[in-house]
């Protein structure tokens, strides 16, 4: 079994420190880095790559003395979102970096359970999709946009 990567646990750290009932929490960058005794820079990675809007996060950074970084949950409803994912996120192609994100978001969000979670990658996993690798990205938005228009229809219905 492998080592789990820091970025894993500088990202569950902070998601442990937002919790269930907060939108928002500061941190200092520099204690961060202190904790996990890594670089500021491993900490700016984190929060610029698993704290982006696509995954429902915005950050907001203020440098200098008593500098901080403010880390805001989005508040969206689950319709809302399925509509964000078809109409905005998915365009004519969608990689499959981005796919898992978006799943990632919808499992964290409880739109879709671990197992739905679980098939929606299979689905759109590079392996899945046997075709030029022209070919794969579009496939692979086509799919999303249906599994997505079909829990928002579940979604509608319930």
């Amino acid at each position: 079994m492998g080592v789990k990567p820091l970025s894993d646990d500088i990202e569950a750290f902070i998601k442990a420190l937002l919790g269930e009932d907060q939108d928002q929490v500061d941190v200092q960058r520099n204690e961060l880095a202190g904790y996990f005794r890594c670089a500021p820079s491993q900490i700016t990675y984190v929060l610029s790559t698993r704290f982006t809007p696509d995954r429902g996060y915005v950050i907001e950074s203020r440098r200098g003395g008593g500098g901080f970084v403010r880390i805001l949950r989005l508040k969206k409803t689950k319709a809302d979102h399925l509509l964000y994912l078809i109409n905005q996120r998915i365009g004519a192609s969608v990689s499959a970096q981005d796919a898992n994100a978006m799943i990632d978001q919808l499992f964290e969000q409880g739109i879709v359970n671990e197992r739905e979670a679980a098939l929606m990658r299979a689905a759109t996993s590079t392996r899945a999709i046997n075709l030029p690798i022209a070919l794969k990205d579009t496939l692979r938005a086509s799919v999303m946009r249906e599994m997505l228009l079909q829990i928002a229809l579940e979604q509608k219905e319930a």
